[in-house]
């Protein structure tokens, strides 16, 4: 059986964005479930715009996110001999030509064919029967030419079957004769990415629709260069929700795989979320393990319609799509302790906020913290915000609890200090034993204990919710618990 060798080429002229990341996903899971091998190719010939940066981001950014590639990665312009060689080729048995057209000739006639209201306003092919003497004759003029492919005269339709969209036609008469190397002596992108694919023995092409275009002139290409055709897959477009496709110019870093690492979300959380884009398992699953979907990935469940990031500017609370934000909180709260205090770990040494003591005498402590406040965050970021009270002093009070739950009461001000002192004196610091303390405490001063409990979970961790508050108190400890009720004055004075 042949090997299966699938391909991801992206251009580094920027960042590597999530449209880019979801074809490398695909690609990557059909090579993992066919035992296959996934190439990396960076299609490097635009030399104006692409840059060491953009190709660092595209790698950095497939390493985040456990994309990883069997070969590469290549750069295509360390094969731009084979590109050349190829056209040459084609010029030499009769494929291709030259063409001398000028650039302000081609659009008088386009001009022309619409002021005419023509149907048809391609190259009409001017330079196609040349003859050699003609050629000669221009060449020795010094006139520039583009290289022309041939477009073979034939009836009928060109075809290929799309393992997405099914049987594709195109009448032969549809297609103009196409430039595949610029008056420069470069050749285009359509050559060289059927030179590269040949070359790399690419046996199956998932991409995207809009590069449909050019899918019925590369088999063309194929055909003339004798090589056997691939098996395409055209995968649906992710537009926004204005439908329009999502891009770098048009919505900036928040389609950027760096901006999701850079802002605490898991790689695997917006893996799982990026192949729901267009992918449908047929089943109600939403979460799959690494080794669930590649079991689950089949090209016959991709939708043949448009997917849709549900980006909405300026929402503070959905800063990008909800269903990538649930996502995350759900692999937050379920993921191994072990590997989520790995990546706690750098976002805490980011902040300043890492003990080293985390990762020996203070692990069970360490690990179990994790455990219990993960439940209501939503990214990795969240642990050095509203977590921050549990791994540093100079945590913020969030100003809606302080103001609900302690300076709309103003005899805490003396109350919590009462408590941090009958905690101080507590040999048996535990849930059940500060909970009892706290209680009684609250009979014998009259009062709801909730006006306490609410007082002490906003002096402790600066927040209006969180885990049960005798969890808190005893994961704290009994020291910082006491001087931290013990020293509330800052909040009136502050306030």
């Amino acid at each position: 059986m042949e090997e299966v060798r699938v391909r991801f080429p992206p251009s580094p002229t920027g960042y590597l964005h999530i449209g880019g990341a979801r074809t490398a996903l695909f690609n990557w899971l059909f090579a993992k479930q066919h035992g296959g091998k996934l190439i990396l190719r960076i299609e490097d010939t635009d030399e104006e715009r692409s840059t060491q940066a953009s190709i660092d981001g595209i790698i950095e950014g497939m390493q985040w996110l456990g994309i990883d590639w069997d070969e590469g990665p290549y750069f295509q312009t360390e094969f731009s001999q084979d590109h050349i060689d190829a056209a040459n080729r084609l010029l030499a048995s009769g494929q291709a030509y030259k063409c001398f057209c000028t650039k302000e000739e081609l659009e008088q006639k386009r001009e022309a064919a619409l002021a005419q209201k023509k149907s048809d306003v391609g190259y009409d092919g001017t330079c196609r029967h040349l003859s050699a003497e003609e050629i000669a004759e221009k060449e020795a003029q010094g006139i520039p030419y583009v290289i022309r492919f041939k477009v073979p005269e034939r009836q009928g339709t060109l075809f290929y079957d799309d393992q997405v969209l099914g049987r594709i036609e195109r009448a032969y008469s549809e297609f103009e004769d196409f430039v595949i190397v610029r008056s420069n002596g470069k050749p285009l992108y359509l050559l060289c990415n059927v030179v590269d694919d040949i070359r790399d023995r690419i046996t199956h092409i998932i991409r995207g629709q809009d590069h449909m275009t050019n899918t019925t002139r590369q088999v063309l290409l194929y055909e003339a260069l004798e090589a056997p055709l691939p098996s395409f897959a055209h995968m649906p477009l992710t537009l926004d929700l204005k439908k329009r496709k999502i891009s770098k110019r048009s919505h900036g870093e928040i389609v950027a795989v760096q901006f999701y690492r850079d802002n605490g979300f898991i790689p695997w959380a917006l893996c799982n979320f990026l192949c729901l884009l267009g992918w449908n398992p047929g089943t109600e699953q939403e979460y799959f393990s690494r080794e669930e979907l590649i079991q689950a990935f089949d090209l016959s469940r991709m939708s043949r319609v448009n997917s849709v990031f549900n980006f909405r500017p300026g929402d503070a609370k959905f800063f990008t799509d909800p269903k990538l934000i649930a996502m995350n909180e759900h692999y937050l709260r379920s993921m191994d302790l072990e590997a989520l205090g790995t990546m706690v770990q750098k976002e805490l040494a980011a902040a300043d906020l890492w003990d080293e003591a985390y990762a020996t005498t203070q692990k069970d402590w360490y690990l179990h913290t994790l455990g219990l406040i993960r439940d209501r965050f939503h990214t990795l970021k969240d642990f050095t915000t509203a977590g921050r009270a549990y791994f540093a002093e100079d945590y913020g009070v969030d100003p809606k609890p302080l103001k609900k739950n302690v300076l709309k009461h103003p005899d805490l001000k003396t109350w919590l200090p009462q408590l941090a002192e009958r905690y101080k004196g507590l040999a048996d610091f535990s849930a059940e034993t500060t909970e009892q303390l706290c209680r009684e405490f609250a009979d014998e001063l009259e009062i709801k204990p909730g006006i306490l409990i609410n007082g002490m979970r906003t002096v402790l961790t600066g927040q209006l919710a969180g885990p049960s508050m005798f969890d808190i108190v005893t994961t704290l400890g009994q020291e910082r618990v006491v001087a931290r009720l013990s020293n509330i004055d800052h909040l009136y004075t502050e306030a």
